[in-house]
């Protein structure tokens, strides 16, 4: 890969539904690794020179190790963190939803296809799924929950929880001071 090209330009291979598939037990991570994915994760386009100099090893080092983590499957891709108010996505929620028992596959798939939907999470609790929604307005959200969610079958209930603020803390790592030089 040239030197000013951004590290990373592929990504790593996904199983269906977006995740690495577990073919290598979890990865210890040395601090070296960790400044790198803060760095990527503030710019992914980084060249690798750019993150090799911050985290002081030569760039061939910074390259082997980007493909490491790619390889390793801790590195999923790249992408770009998107303002969505300036994206003409005004309203955001958060909406949980009760489903029935041993649905998930099924409703997972569905909510992939909702437009505006930024990540879905099974969890445990008082509901069994986290949805995040990003939508022009308050009107496209309604009609999101009561015409599309609370039509799919296997969703029992679902509770909106509007986003009034948001803090991106990936950012704040964009000023975090890099790794001391090594003596």
């Amino acid at each position: 890969m040239p030197d000013e090209q951004m590290a990373g330009a592929g990504s790593a291979p996904a199983a269906p539904g977006g995740s690495v598939p577990p073919a290598a037990p979890p990865r210890s991570l040395d601090p070296i690794d960790r400044s790198i994915l803060r760095l990527l994760q503030s710019d992914g386009r980084a060249s690798i020179r750019s993150v090799a100099e911050q985290v002081h090893v030569s760039r061939a080092n910074a390259y082997a190790r980007i493909n490491r983590l790619i390889d390793d499957g801790v590195i999923r891709g790249f992408t770009a963190r998107v303002n969505h108010e300036r994206a003409g996505q005004g309203a955001s929620a958060y909406i949980t939803l009760k489903i029935v028992q041993n649905s998930w596959r099924t409703v997972r798939e569905q909510l992939r296809e909702l437009p505006g939907a930024a990540h879905i999470a099974l969890v445990s609790g008082d509901f069994d799924v986290l949805l995040l929604v990003h939508t022009p307005d308050n009107r496209t959200l309604r009609e999101l929950v009561l015409t599309r969610l609370q039509a799919i079958p296997e969703v029992l209930s679902t509770h909106t929880l509007l986003v009034f603020e948001e803090t991106d803390l990936l950012a704040r790592d964009a000023d975090a001071p890099a790794l001391p030089p090594e003596d």
